[in-house]
């Protein structure tokens, strides 16, 4: 054997064997997986004038067999089934919208829909329909309301609040807006409210009843003013003024009711500035029926006075 030749049957050999092992990797095929995927369901393409208020299920189960790496992928890019209402719904050959109506519809489910590598078999699918329930699409024009929360610091009150817009158009289910006859906001909070503001309210809107309007921000202006309260003050002493003889009033005190804003009526300076009097210049002595004069401060008003008529007896 010539030299050499050992050395190159070695090669051949380790090089063949390079090959069947590569050969015998690629040609490896793993065992078909089995399992179960949970798939969101989105309904899409709703007639016309329609609106779905109700489905039975938002996800269908799928048994499906193929090669490992390919079942791995799906979860990189997760899927959904596509339920198109148009049409599985559309009975119409003319293919009209105004032929599918309000109710309640079972719909098939179509595993060409499922968005499935090929080489992935689907065995099976749960449920095998949908159940969807169809109502008409209406809009309507509502008022809105605006609803208080918490009160304003003592002494202050707050008007009726004015929203704006007055009223929105809402679009929905015909059984939704039907039950709506006045459409709230969220409520305005009027703790520590003392001076007249406006605010941005959202409406109140359930997602779950499924409607909708293209205002949902309305802009709340609350006036807020000072309280009127009224307060009585007893024992109010009558003074006699300009008499230079002796006289005497009967009764000599009264009693009277004032009306003005809280800060007023709780400051006690400004009630201390009241007083009744009754001016007897240049009346002789002798027994007279007088009204009295009373001072009441800016900003206050007089609602009651008791008595009104007093007895004056004036003696030399």
């Amino acid at each position: 054997m010539p030299s050499g030749m050992p050395d190159l049957l070695n090669h051949k050999k380790c090089h063949c064997l390079v090959l069947i092992l590569l050969f015998g990797f690629w040609g490896c095929t793993p065992e078909p997986l089995e399992t179960h995927l949970l798939l969101p369901v989105e309904f899409a393409n709703v007639p016309r004038g329609m609106i779905v208020t109700q489905y039975r299920t938002d996800k269908i189960e799928i048994h499906i067999q193929g090669d490992p790496r390919l079942i791995e992928k799906i979860s990189e890019k997760p899927i959904h089934y596509p339920a198109d209402l148009y049409t599985d719904l559309d009975i119409d050959p003319a293919g009209a919208s105004e032929s599918i109506g309000p109710g309640y519809y079972m719909l098939p489910v179509d595993k060409r829909r499922i968005p499935m590598n090929p080489a992935i078999k689907i065995l099976d699918i749960s449920p095998s329909y949908l159940g969807v329930r169809l109502e008409k699409e209406i809009s309507r024009e509502c008022k809105i309301e605006v609803p208080y929360s918490g009160d304003p610091p003592e002494g202050r009150i707050a008007l009726a609040p004015s929203p704006d817009p007055p009223t929105v158009i809402l679009t929905g289910a015909e059984s939704v807006i039907d039950e709506i006859q006045v459409l709230k906001t969220r409520p305005v909070d009027l703790t520590s409210a003392r001076e007249s503001f406006k605010k941005e309210v959202p409406l109140d809107l359930v997602a779950s009843q499924q409607i909708s309007t293209k205002t949902p921000i309305i802009v709340v202006s609350v006036e807020i003013q000072e309280k009127q309260v009224e307060k009585s003050i007893e024992n109010l002493s009558i003074q006699i003024r300009n008499c230079p003889f002796s006289a005497r009033i009967e009764p000599d005190v009264m009693t009277i009711s004032v009306k003005g804003p809280y800060s007023i009526i709780h400051n006690k300076d400004t009630l201390d500035r009241i007083f009744a009097f009754l001016d007897l210049e240049g009346i002789e002595p002798g027994i007279y029926a007088r009204h009295t004069y009373i001072n009441i401060p800016v900003g206050l008003t007089m609602t009651r006075s008791d008595p009104r008529v007093f007895t004056v007896t004036i003696e030399k």
